[in-house]
């Protein structure tokens, strides 16, 4: 008896060591330039018979960046994404060769806002908050590690630009200017013994983090997102879970011309709105009720410049729920809610099915947001997917 005693003290020491030593390993973050093997699979629609692939297949929960920014680094080859697959509970952030399929990892620790990303268009950079603090990771200094199996703390690689005030958070994503000199925030905030919140747009100077109020807004602000190819221009929504009375907004960097865009009546459900090109907004005019059917519904089209409108046919049943424009006004890509993919010509108008049945659901709920992309040139369009049973990423041609 007194042998196994000695035998399960001694037991119990060792996973005491381990789990230092571990907790240890991770708390220092040692993980950043871990590679995984590539997952990429190609499938055939079934109901289509076009090509789609799927760019991760393991059993973690994988998901793209929001659909208002971009994926792709700057010099096209790496898609980045967040997922859970670093076995801790927070998400990491992670990058995917579009070509080979091999997958790095980008970040580790705690405290890191995987739901907000931003991916640079000019260099290989990316921004997010880590712990309530701006941070510019370098994506290159940790490939080049990486191929030389060496594996650093995420510190190596980090900059921090700047940390939120007291009571300051994140409300609604922050975006990069066209010039990326400067961070476009909305903010959710208290002032002292008081449990309201107030929101704002804020902006950051990325060189010295010096941030400023662009202007009090008086709703909780939403889908933040600069015009990428025209510096100070922000788009961005009043964010309910809903219908807003009044969707889009627009505003200069210099806190002048604050105004609605697209003006929403009643009957009309305005949502998922994106920038297509430097002069229009890409936009969903949601027909999945009765009523909303009682007036042009569907996708559209906004000129920012003199709000001229265009429609696109609603698609059958519910209709069109997110949507995607690429940037040469080609084409546009919008789903539906039971998890068809649509190529839409947006010279003649016709919707061709491109892929199906990528909706999970729980009590008829699809419970797989798309979110999808369209390439920068106009080729592909990534999106998540929940066929084969975990959230993942595929991409696939627009074109036949």
């Amino acid at each position: 008896m007194k042998h196994e005693k000695n035998i399960q003290l001694a037991a119990s020491i060792i996973m005491v060591v381990l789990l230092q030593l571990f907790t240890g390993i991770y708390a220092q973050g040692q993980n950043v330039g871990r590679v995984f093997a590539s997952e990429k699979k190609d499938f055939i629609d079934s109901v289509t018979g076009k090509k789609y692939t799927a760019l991760t297949t393991s059993a973690s929960g994988d998901s793209k960046i929001y659909q208002t920014h971009p994926q792709w680094t700057s010099d096209g080859k790496h898609i980045i994404f967040r997922s859970d697959r670093s076995g801790i509970r927070n998400s990491q952030v992670f990058a995917v060769n579009e070509s080979s399929g091999a997958i790095i990892q980008l970040t580790d620790g705690r405290g890191i806002n995987s739901g907000s990303l931003n991916v640079c268009r000019k260099t290989n950079r990316i921004f997010y908050l880590r712990n309530n603090k701006l941070t510019e990771l370098s994506i290159d200094p940790i490939i080049a590690d990486s191929r030389n199996a060496k594996l650093n703390d995420s510190s190596r690689y980090e900059r921090t630009i700047m940390s939120l005030p007291p009571l300051h958070r994140e409300s609604g994503g922050f975006t990069l200017d066209a010039d990326e000199t400067k961070a476009y925030i909305g903010i959710s905030y208290r002032k002292e013994n008081d449990t309201t919140n107030y929101y704002k747009l804020c902006a950051i100077n990325l060189a010295d983090g010096v941030m400023s109020t662009i202007m009090e807004i008086p709703f909780r602000v939403g889908h933040v997102q600069a015009n990428p190819w025209v510096k100070g221009e922000i788009l961005y929504c009043w964010e309910t879970g809903g219908d807003a009375v009044q969707r889009m907004w627009m505003i200069n960097a210099d806190g002048t011309g604050n105004r609605p865009f697209y003006k929403e009546t009643p009957d009309e459900w305005v949502t998922h709105e994106i920038w297509a090109d430097r002069d229009h907004i890409f936009v969903n005019i949601l027909g999945h009720l009765p009523r909303l059917r009682l007036k042009p519904h569907g996708l559209a089209e906004v000129n920012t410049r003199n709000n001229e409108i265009r429609f696109f046919n609603n698609a059958p049943g519910r209709g069109y729920w997110h949507c995607a424009e690429s940037e040469d006004r080609k084409w546009a890509v919008a789903d539906t809610f039971t998890g068809e993919l649509h190529r839409i010509n947006l010279a003649t108008g016709e919707a061709t099915v491109l892929t199906t049945g990528h909706y999970a659901k729980t009590d008829g709920i699809p419970t797989v947001h798309s979110h999808h992309t369209i390439s920068p040139d106009g080729k592909r369009v990534l999106f998540n997917s929940g066929k084969l049973g975990s959230l993942d990423l595929m991409i696939m041609a627009i074109e036949d």
